[in-house]
């Protein structure tokens, strides 16, 4: 089975074995079959977060579940499950509809909902992690399911305990959020603030739409160029680190968090010449450095070395070490 169409970067691989799964029931009958369980490499949902760069020897288990319910409420709280294989951006539009604030300013990022708390998903001053009650799970060796508090995620900056401890083990098939009846609106990123006051009264609609049309602007879409979004997390370093680079680098934008502060990898990386960068059809987007694109028909191994390019070029020159967002297969 070939996974390009299956992955948003559109790069060839083929699978040894491709198993969908529909339900809960498709994970029992795939534990049972212990030679397929014992060879799970990748679990996949909306593809939009890897680069594949070949053929992957063993199972890739592909999540394609549905549905999202309401299971509990209080005065200040719904709590809503939704599928791992939901859309994600189809089951923030849901809340908002309802009314149920929480992850607006999430709206618009690809993939599924259960790779949310995978990458604690993030945007506009939100992670995702701030509104997940819990995360149930299916250990395929094992073969029982399981549910993890908030807490037992150990989430961290596009990072959790499934992206390592619990990486090879375990298939996420439901995520239940636990959302505000009585929306708190979060407005701290100067351009979301501007942009919202084309749509009139403050609401989570106009949340929702002044996100789409930013992104929608910065943004490409990865059904006409395929790509996965910010290939690099933004880096994060001792405020002493910061203030020698500050020195060499007085306009470097920043931000202070939790003690330490964050740069814009975009900027490290255009500041590099990387921006607009082109070879063959593997590249660096035109608009915004953190994004590399497949203009066609570029590797998945073209699109790696060209990421080890940038990554090398940064340190060199900053002295920061770029890590890849995306996972790498």
């Amino acid at each position: 089975m070939n996974l390009a169409g299956f992955i948003t970067f559109r790069t060839e691989g083929r699978a040894q074995q491709y198993v969908p799964v529909y339900s809960d029931d498709d994970l029992m009958l795939l534990a049972g079959k212990e030679a397929l369980a014992k060879q799970v490499k990748l679990v996949i949902g909306g593809g939009s977060n890897i680069l594949l760069t070949g053929d992957v020897k063993g199972t890739v288990v592909h999540v394609l579940t549905r549905g999202f319910s309401v299971v509990k409420e209080t005065a200040e709280h719904v709590f809503v499950r939704v599928a791992a294989g939901e859309p994600w951006d189809d089951f923030v539009s849901y809340t908002v509809q309802n009314g149920w604030g929480g992850l607006e300013n999430l709206s618009l990022i690809p993939g599924t909902a259960g790779a949310s708390p995978v990458q604690n998903i993030g945007a506009y001053g939100v992670e995702v992690k701030d509104f997940i009650d819990e995360v149930r799970c299916f250990d395929i060796k094992q073969n029982h399911f399981f549910s993890l508090t908030n807490q037992e995620c150990r989430f961290g900056y596009r990072d959790s305990i499934f992206k390592n401890k619990l990486k090879k083990n375990i298939i996420i098939t439901h995520v239940t959020f636990r959302l505000q009846k009585k929306p708190v609106y979060y407005l701290h990123y100067e351009a979301l603030a501007q942009e919202i006051k084309n749509y009139g009264a403050l609401s989570l609609d106009s949340v929702r739409k002044a996100v789409i049309a930013i992104r929608q602007r910065k943004l490409p879409d990865p059904a006409l160029l395929p790509n996965a979004g910010s290939f690099f997390k933004n880096p994060v370093i001792s405020v002493p680190a910061f203030n020698q680079l500050q020195k060499k680098f007085p306009s470097i934008p920043h931000h202070e968090e939790n003690g330490k502060i964050k740069i814009p990898a975009a900027w490290l990386i255009e500041q590099c010449g990387w921006k607009g960068f082109r070879q063959g059809d593997a590249g660096v987007h035109q608009t915004h450095a953190l994004i590399l694109v497949n203009y066609g028909k570029a590797s998945g191994k073209e699109i790696l070395n060209l990421s080890r390019k940038i990554i090398a070029s940064v340190k060199k020159r900053f002295g920061i070490s770029l890590i890849p967002e995306v996972t790498i297969v």
